[in-house]
């Protein structure tokens, strides 16, 4: 099994504060709390995956 290659957003700033990271995988998009990164991560499909940038773009997410 080939690991994931976790990158981090360009955003995120040097203190590394709330920040989530994402992974291409074979099934989609992963992502990933980068303060915790040994849990569970979410998958998604490119589109899936699309939409939420789309919308985080819009600020449309509720944080």
């Amino acid at each position: 099994m080939i690991r994931p290659s976790w990158r981090k957003s360009s955003h995120s700033g040097p203190e590394q504060g709330d920040c989530v990271e994402v992974a291409n995988l074979s099934s989609g998009v992963a992502i990933r709390d980068s303060k915790n990164p040994c849990l569970a991560h979410l998958t998604l499909t490119p589109r899936a995956f699309a939409a939420l940038l789309a919308r985080a773009k819009r600020d449309e997410l509720d944080l």
